[in-house]
């Protein structure tokens, strides 16, 4: 099966952001050490890896995604991109577009939703995904010949490796993080349940689903605080429904522009020219560059 690359772009421009220092600027004086970053390793991805097929997605629904409107606190406890940072992100687009790459954006999904709906396509055209990044929420794609990549930790996994990690199957992520919570995205989960008796609850129950059928027998199970976690369970059944929400990936989200497989298109030379001067890219940088597209960079430049 051939691989399918999704790339969750904001983890890696945040990442460049706080790493990189502060001593890249653009032809206007803007910072851009997250752009200089982010090419390094987007350059690094494509050099090991050449793929024929790759999408990067990007998160532009910060505060207007659909769980907004099912739970306004959600990631409310995320501070905003400074302005600088924002510039960044367009950079950051801009380059991928002009190297070839699939961008995927919405204002209404995030990135793992765009990641779930455009490997859901792929599947159809016989592709496996490899998901570049370290999110434990993406791990509940990955599907039999799927992989998921921390790229800076040289880590990869797939679905069977996923209990050994987060102590439950990747089908049971959502649930898990329905129960337990997600404090990175203010997901509450349901109150006293914490990732141990969650994994518990779903190693006998197998779903939330299930384990909210049965809940009158989570007080006869054997672990310490068994009939606490009944009660809590019955108290905010609601609740944890509504997390399930929040935690699944959207595998339906509309990706305009591009069509699955996601085919790597060749890079737009005078875009990619262009923006080497306005980020002031190094030499070292320009020849990756052109080693990864073909395209010629003029001496002196």
């Amino acid at each position: 099966m051939k691989p399918l690359y999704l790339v969750d772009a904001s983890l890696y421009v945040f990442r460049a952001w706080h790493s990189m220092p502060d001593r890249f600027h653009d032809a206007d004086g803007w910072p851009v050490n997250a752009v200089h970053g982010f090419a390094r390793f987007l350059l690094e991805l494509l050099e090991r890896e050449r793929p024929t097929h790759i999408a990067v997605a990007f998160d532009e629904a910060l505060d207007s995604c659909f769980r907004n409107a099912l739970y306004p606190a959600y990631k409310a406890n995320r501070d905003p991109a400074p302005p600088e940072l924002k510039r960044q992100f367009a950079y950051c687009k801009a380059l991928c577009d002009a190297l070839g790459l699939v961008v995927l954006a919405h204002t209404d999904y995030e990135a793992d939703d765009l990641i779930g709906s455009a490997l859901h396509q792929s599947r159809t055209h016989g592709h496996r995904g490899v998901i570049v990044s370290a999110d434990k929420d993406l791990s509940q794609l990955l599907d039999e010949h799927d992989e998921q990549w921390d790229f800076a930790r040289g880590q990869r996994w797939g679905r069977a490796d996923v209990k050994a990690r987060h102590g439950v199957e990747a089908r049971q992520i959502a649930d898990y993080l329905a129960l337990s919570g997600d404090a990175v995205d203010n997901i509450p989960g349901v109150p006293g349940i914490g990732a141990k008796t969650a994994a518990i609850l779903l190693a006998h129950f197998d779903s939330l689903d299930t384990l909210l059928e049965r809940i009158d027998e989570v007080a006869f199970l054997r672990f310490r605080g068994a009939a606490q976690a009944a009660a809590k369970l019955r108290l905010h059944r609601e609740q944890a429904l509504l997390c399930r929400q929040l935690s699944t990936i959207a595998l339906d989200a509309p990706i305009t522009g591009a069509d699955a497989p996601f085919p790597r298109r060749d890079a737009d030379a005078a875009t990619l020219l262009a923006l080497a001067e306005a980020m002031r890219f190094g030499p070292m940088t320009r020849r990756r560059l052109q080693a990864a597209t073909g395209v010629e960079f003029a001496p002196g430049m």
